[in-house]
């Protein structure tokens, strides 16, 4: 059902009559790259926006606080359905962005969708044709991999495209994968995510130093130990496994090193089969979810960042990005990343971090090795990443007047 937040008396007071629909089916407070990069654009138009998204927890507090106003609609729990769970969520994804975009429409009469999800595309094909707006779409890596599983999908998929008039890539990887994989003829542009500060709040460099010390007395580790940092959902395509590969190799070679992971997923049960199989249970640190505000003193704490993402072939899924690169870099730490995806946007080779062939184990514990034992590199890596995590794309629809 249709959720009008407390929002609305806001955008009341606001001079300007929103006329862009951001379309999401995430959108913070849940946590994720997308949900981020959606909110973020959402905050350079806030006069001009309206959101319709899916509820989740913390919702009514958070939207009750934004700029612009935010509509919602319910998601039942499909859990116990299997697979057949996620077939439905689509569904209903799908059938709530259309009846409810034209509710939103008859109501304010906006003249643009911005389509900030490329899943559940089908929806963004019919309100095309229903209502008289532009549409956008932003596209993200996974969601131009999935729409090639099958011919209809991906008729669609062109056939979607063709309705829009500007096509949003978060890295030049989804924006040359679409050029080179599929016929579409639209403008299209690459906007790279960028790092919200206010995200993490406002704190000084001795607050964070104060931070850092905190998370590893909390886990019982020396100021002298290395602590490598992961952040993610707890997937196969992250990698999280590959570090922990390599920690006896470099435990073996006297480096005093343990290894922090923030996130929650399916695979946490696996991973932590293999700390004991490996006998580097003790080094693995399971910090489960953590909240953004949070999420600061675990930057803090680290001397590197490391997610080894691959290409996962059997689930089409790649990184699109990766924010949390440069939210690493933001504090200062420097990187260790995989070629592949998007990523090479958000880490340059030898500036900011190390990109390596993740499906090397002489590159992975060659990168590992050097950026635990070489503090100069560390500081040189981490200081460029403060500077590029700085820079700000516009991204404002410059395509909209």
């Amino acid at each position: 059902m249709l959720t009008l937040s407390n929002t609305d008396s806001v955008q009341t007071e606001l001079s300007q009559k929103p006329d862009i629909l951001v379309i999401s089916r995430v959108f913070p407070p849940d946590a994720g790259g997308i949900q981020e990069y959606a909110y973020n654009r959402c905050l350079q138009d806030p006069d001009r926006i309206m959101v319709l998204s899916s509820a989740c927890a913390g919702d009514e507090s958070f939207d009750r606080v934004q700029p612009f106003p935010v509509y919602r609609w319910s998601m039942p729990t499909l859990s116990g359905f299997g697979a057949l769970g996620g077939i439905l969520k689509q569904i209903l994804n799908m059938f709530w962005s259309v009846v409810l975009g034209v509710q939103l429409y008859k109501r304010h009469g906006y003249r643009y969708i911005e389509w900030c999800h490329g899943y559940d595309f089908p929806a963004l094909l019919v309100l095309s044709y229903l209502l008289p707006v532009e549409c956008f779409i932003y596209l993200h890596g996974d969601d131009v991999l999935c729409a090639q599983k099958n011919p209809v999908f991906r008729w669609l998929f062109e056939w979607t495209l063709q309705r829009t008039k500007v096509i949003v890539c978060n890295s030049n990887f989804a924006g040359n994968y679409l050029q080179e994989n599929f016929r579409v003829d639209r403008p299209t542009q690459t906007i790279n995510p960028t790092v919200r500060p206010e995200k993490f709040g406002n704190v000084n460099l001795e607050e964070l130093n104060n931070l850092g010390s905190q998370i590893r007395s909390k886990y019982e580790i020396s100021a002298e130990a290395i602590v490598i940092l992961s952040v993610g959902r707890l997937v196969r395509r992250k990698g999280f496994d590959r570090v922990i590969q390599h920690l006896p190799a470099l435990l073996a070679e006297g480096i005093d090193v343990y290894y922090i992971i923030c996130g929650k997923g399916k695979m946490e049960s696996e991973l932590r089969e293999l700390t004991t199989n490996l006998d580097v249970a003790s080094r693995v640190i399971f910090a489960g979810y953590v909240p953004d505000e949070e999420l600061v003193n675990y930057y803090a704490a680290c001397d590197l960042f490391s997610m080894l993402t691959f290409f996962d072939s059997k689930d089409k899924s790649i990184e699109g990005f990766g924010i949390v690169y440069l939210e690493a870099g933001y504090f200062g730490k420097p990187v260790i990343a995989s070629q592949v995806g998007g990523v090479q946007d958000a880490v340059i080779h030898g500036e900011n971090g190390l990109l390596i062939d993740p499906n090397s184990t002489d590159e992975t514990l060659k990168a590992l090795r050097q950026l635990c034992t070489d503090e100069e590199l560390r500081a040189r890596l981490g200081y460029k990443g403060k500077e590029l995590s700085s820079r700000v794309t516009p991204h404002s629809c410059l395509y909209i007047n």
